[in-house]
């Protein structure tokens, strides 16, 4: 299983690779660890890494996927960037202004396409609607534009990354 996590300003990448009752060697940045974590209390942690003993506090944020954390000496705001946090960042459409192509970031299926090529779009305008993970998510124009290119059809199986459509915004 391996997520990512905004730490303030920096993206980690880490990946559980074995665990054994409280142990776990995890991938961090491509660095391996061994660490033993054990939950002391609701939201409190006690980890230990080569001898050291680290005490963190996690406290629920304001969004899904957000958390405040503290230690002894530091404090962090942390975002899990997982698989459905990914798409559901995809599906709100923020493009910039030009050429924008829009994909999804996972596999699904091409479930709508409202417009054609050549129509004229608004901002917010749905362009696409897209079925994965038992979710449909629409995908918006970012801005004023006209749609140039549609690469799919309604009901497409589609890959990750897969460009779908293209606007060109003004």
């Amino acid at each position: 299983m391996s997520i990512e996590l905004k730490i303030n300003t920096r993206i980690a990448k880490i990946e559980i690779l074995e665990k054994v009752g409280s142990k776990y060697k995890v991938l961090i940045d491509n660095r391996e660890y061994n660490v033993d974590i054990e939950k002391v209390e609701s939201g409190a942690y006690s980890i230990l890494y080569k001898g050291q003993s680290i005490n963190m506090e996690m406290i629920e944020g304001h969004t899904p996927n957000h958390y405040k954390v503290n230690t002894i000496e530091n404090y962090y705001e942390i975002d899990v960037i997982d698989a459905a946090t990914r798409y559901r960042s995809a599906s709100k459409g923020h493009l910039s202004t030009g050429k924008n192509i829009i994909s999804t970031p996972m596999p699904g299926k091409i479930v709508k396409i409202p417009v054609a090529e050549g129509d004229e779009v608004q901002e917010g305008q749905t362009i696409i609607v897209v079925s994965a993970m038992k979710m449909e998510s629409e995908y918006k124009s970012p801005g004023i534009g006209t749609v140039k290119k549609i690469f799919v059809r309604e009901g497409d199986a589609v890959e990750g990354q897969q460009p779908l459509v293209e606007i060109e915004t003004v």
